[in-house]
């Protein structure tokens, strides 16, 4: 279960991290002549680093569940160490992005929490 989450993990953040970069070079080299100085003019992120980005904050949310289950071998109380760790970490990512955005912090987590456990 350890190993299938783990290439789970990684396979995501790859595709993560690839999409944003295409992502990103479609809308640098939409404009016509240098791509990267029509994304800087733009204030568009440079491709790469998004995709660096949105790789590693799927990272940073695909490892709380993977650690949380990795160290219980009761499956009961596996599920529910997983379903608490998860909770935990919505509520603080939510928090993390209400802050950054200036959005109103206990909607904001409430949103998280709620969307991402429907996910469950």
């Amino acid at each position: 279960m350890i190993l299938t989450g783990f290439a789970g993990l990684v396979a995501e953040a790859c595709s993560m991290a690839i999409g944003e970069f295409v992502s990103g070079q479609q809308k640098a080299w939409r404009g016509s002549g240098d791509g990267q100085a029509e994304n800087n003019k733009e204030g568009l992120p440079n491709p790469q680093q998004a995709a660096a980005a949105s790789a590693l904050a799927f990272l940073a949310g695909a490892v709380v569940p993977l650690l949380a289950a990795s160290f219980i071998s009761e499956y009961r109380v596996r599920i529910g160490a997983v379903v608490a760790a998860v909770s935990v970490a919505l509520v603080v990512f939510g928090l993390l992005g209400a802050a950054l955005g200036g959005a109103p912090v206990v909607r904001s987590s409430a949103r998280v929490l709620v969307g991402g456990l429907l996910w469950l």
